[in-house]
């Protein structure tokens, strides 16, 4: 059985190539919660860098490397996560930027201080 698995886990298609698969692409937002995999427990969003097609996961997850947000859509980590596809949350990205943009706008009256 574990030769079997295995196997399969080297053959196993990008998913981005997966027939009638949503492609994992580079800035496609993402809402990870306990049903993407057990790992998230609280709930994160992500903006998607890129899927990892070097590593061979098996079929039904995927590996993606992934800048963690925070409430106002910054980066606040960069992540490697190992995620099982049915799980993942795809949120509107245009509504995403345009939410964070507003209230940064928004907030654009006080002077900023450099960290």
């Amino acid at each position: 059985m574990h030769d079997k698995r295995l196997s399969a886990a080297r053959n196993s298609t990008p998913l981005a190539v997966l027939p009638g698969a949503r492609p994992i692409k580079a800035g496609t937002l993402l809402r990870l919660d306990h049903a993407a995999s057990v790992q998230f427990c609280r709930p994160i969003t992500i903006r998607v860098i890129r899927e990892i097609e070097d590593r061979h996961p098996y079929d039904g997850w995927a590996w993606i490397e992934a800048y963690e947000l925070n409430a106002k859509g910054d980066a606040v980590a960069k992540r490697e996560l190992f995620v099982q596809i049915a799980g993942l949350n795809w949120l509107d990205a245009s509504a995403g930027r345009g939410a964070a943009v507003a209230r940064r706008a928004h907030g654009a009256t006080r002077p900023r201080v450099p960290a």
